[in-house]
C-alpha cells in the first residue's frame, strides 16, 4: 500500500465510528420520524405491522388547515414570542453585558457580576420553573399577592397574558451564557487596536462600533443560529411552569408534540409531523441568520 494509500485508510479508520454514530443517533432517526408522519401508525408493532399504511400529507394537511383548535399555529406565535427575546433579547444584552465587563467600565466587582448573571445556566431549568411557578402562576404567590395589595380587580390578569411571566424567565435565565461567549471572544481582540484607537482620540462609543462590532460579526451570527434552535427546542422550563395552560395560551411546538404523543390518544404520525416542521423551520430560520450575517460580512470588507 503506498503512503497515500495508507493515508486515506487511516482517515476512513478516524472517520468511521464518528460517520456510524451520527448516522444512528440523527440521520436515521430523522429519516424514520419524516416517514412515520407520512403514515396511520397508532401504536404497536410497526415493521411488518398490518396497522401502518402510508397516507401521504394528512398529519400536515390536518395540522395546518383543518385543525379548529388552531393549536399549531399557538404553539408556533409562542416559538416565534420565545425566538425573538433570544435573539432580540439574550444577544443584545450579553454582548452589552461583556462589553462592559470586558473594557472594565465596573470599577470593581466584575467578577461578582459575572458570577451572578451566569449562575441561572448552572441551575435544572425544572428548579427555576418549579421557583417561578410558585412564585407567579399559583394563586397564592408572591407575585398575586402584590398584585392584589396594588389592584384587587387585576388578580387575572395574568391570564390574559401568560407567556410574559415565561419570556421574562427566558430572558433572565439565558443572557449569562451569550455572554460569557461575547466575554471569552472579546478578550481575544488585540488590545493595542483599542488602546491605539483611544490615542486617536476615538471615543468608546466609536471603539464598539467600529472595531469591536466588526471583530464579533462571525460570533453575532453563531450565537444568533444557538439561540434559534435553543428556542425551537424549548420544553422542559415551560412544561414545569405551565405545562401549556391556561387553555393552552403557553402551549410552544415541543409541548404540542408531546401531547400527541404521549396524552391522551396518542397521534404518533401527528407528533412526528410537529418534529419535522420544527426542524425546516429551525433551519429556514437559520438560513436566513447565515445570509444576514454575510451581508454584514460584505459590507465590512
Amino acid at each position: 500500500m503506498t503512503i497515500k494509500g495508507e493515508k486515506k485508510f487511516s482517515y476512513a479508520v478516524l472517520v468511521l465510528p464518528a460517520v456510524l454514530i451520527y448516522l444512528v443517533v440523527v440521520a436515521f432517526p430523522t429519516i424514520f420520524s419524516i416517514m412515520l408522519s407520512l403514515t396511520d401508525y397508532n401504536g404497536g408493532k410497526i415493521f411488518g405491522a398490518d396497522n401502518l399504511h402510508f397516507v401521504g400529507f394528512r398529519s400536515y394537511e390536518w395540522m395546518l388547515f383543518n385543525d379548529p383548535s388552531k393549536a399549531f399555529y399557538t404553539a408556533l406565535r409562542n416559538n416565534m414570542y420565545i425566538v425573538a427575546v433570544s435573539v432580540f433579547g439574550q444577544i443584545p444584552l450579553g454582548f452589552i453585558l461583556a462589553y462592559i465587563l470586558t473594557r472594565k467600565l465596573i470599577k470593581r466587582g466584575g467578577g461578582f457580576f459575572q458570577t451572578m448573571i451566569f449562575l441561572p445556566n448552572v441551575i435544572s431549568p425544572v428548579i427555576i420553573g418549579v421557583l417561578f411557578k410558585n412564585f407567579v402562576y399559583n394563586r397564592d404567590s408572591v407575585y398575586m399577592e402584590i398584585v392584589r395589595f396594588f389592584d384587587p380587580s387585576a388578580e387575572f390578569t395574568l391570564n390574559n397574558t401568560p407567556m410574559i411571566p415565561v419570556l421574562v424567565v427566558i430572558l433572565w435565565m439565558f443572557t449569562g451564557f451569550y455572554m460569557i461567549i461575547f466575554l471569552a471572544n472579546m478578550q481575544r481582540i488585540d488590545p493595542s487596536i483599542i488602546e491605539a484607537a483611544r490615542i486617536d482620540g476615538a471615543s468608546e462609543s466609536r471603539v464598539l462600533w467600529h472595531i469591536i462590532l466588526p471583530a464579533m460579526t462571525n460570533v453575532i451570527v453563531t450565537s444568533s443560529i444557538l439561540a434559534i434552535s435553543g428556542s425551537l427546542r424549548t420544553f422542559d422550563l415551560i412544561y414545569v411552569m405551565t405545562s401549556g395552560g391556561p387553555a393552552g395560551q403557553t402551549r410552544v411546538l415541543s409541548i404540542y408534540m408531546y401531547e400527541q404523543a404521549f396524552q391522551g390518544s396518542a397521534n404518533y404520525p401527528m407528533a412526528n409531523a410537529i418534529s419535522t416542521v420544527m426542524v425546516l423551520i429551525s433551519i429556514a430560520l437559520i438560513i436566513i441568520t447565515r445570509a444576514v450575517g454575510n451581508i454584514f460580512n460584505d459590507k465590512e470588507v
